[in-house]
């Protein structure tokens, strides 16, 4: 016969193998449990605004009528790599900052999530300005340059704070990324450069400076990004051999000092890099 705590282990030993065993079983029956899904992306719903740089004018393949909506357009090459769940344009190439708030937000709604925008070029007199010194002296140029120079100190900043104002008010929980303009000359390159003098380049590219600092500064008072081209344009502008904009073309003046199709493509990546998903 056995000693009372010799027969008292085996028993206790016993029962734990019994539950052990018992325990395995059931959890070999029970159902796996449900996997965790993946963190899913947010559903992106987004809207392009804006005028010529934003329509794509200059990189062919157009349709929209008048506002000549390019295929190539960085919005369009966006949406086509992002594949969010909607995606309309309604960016035309001689848009202003009034013809944007007048007819261009119906898109936009509460459940918008993503809007690019171009402006203020037009809004300036830059069309003026481009064919005042491709076609006359350079003191003609100068003083064009100058009344823009004027208007994009005095009227734009407020001009902008109505559209991003708007823009804000009809799309509160959009992400709102507001892209600048590229230089239009590489100003290293511009003694070897035939065309505009360097007095007529060096005061374009200064003008466009000022463009850039003045929607800069409106994107950073309404809690908007500001995408800066002019370091992807840099070594791609006019007098550059693989120049991303187009220079002077007599057969379509419009589509003069604008992003040509690998322009296009340049925004596209700025863009993205700022669009936050």
């Amino acid at each position: 016969m056995l000693p009372r705590a010799v027969t008292r282990h085996r028993l206790v030993v016993a029962a734990l193998t019994a539950a052990a065993a018992a325990w395995l079983a059931l959890a070999a029956t029970a159902p796996a449990a449900a996997a965790v899904p993946a963190a899913t992306q947010p559903a992106v719903r987004y809207v392009a605004l804006g005028d010529s740089y934003s329509s794509g004018l200059g990189a062919g393949n157009y349709s929209g009528g008048s506002c000549e909506r390019s295929a190539r357009a960085y919005p369009a090459l966006w949406a086509a790599a992002h594949h969010p769940v909607s995606y309309a344009t309604q960016a035309c190439a001689d848009a202003t900052i009034s013809s944007v708030i007048s007819g261009q937000l119906a898109r936009l709604g509460r459940g918008t999530t993503l809007v690019s925008l171009t402006i203020g070029g037009n809004d300036a007199g830059f069309v003026h300005v481009m064919t005042t010194c491709v076609l006359l002296p350079t003191s003609f140029c100068v003083r064009a340059v100058k009344g823009a120079e004027s208007t994009i100190r005095s009227s734009l900043p407020g001009e902008l704070n109505k559209v991003l104002a708007a823009i804000s008010a009809r799309a509160p929980d959009a992400r709102v990324v507001v892209l600048g303009y590229p230089d239009p000359y590489d100003l290293s390159k511009s003694s070897s450069c035939v065309g505009l003098s360097s007095t007529d380049r060096t005061d374009l590219d200064q003008a466009a400076n000022q463009l850039d600092g003045q929607i800069q500064a409106a994107a950073r008072r309404h809690g908007d990004v500001f995408a800066d081209v002019r370091p992807a344009f840099a070594g791609h502008q006019i007098c550059d051999s693989g120049r991303w904009l187009n220079s002077v073309d007599w057969l379509d003046i419009g589509a003069s000092y604008h992003p040509n199709a690998a322009g296009q493509a340049g925004y596209e990546k700025v863009f993205s890099a700022s669009a936050g998903s």
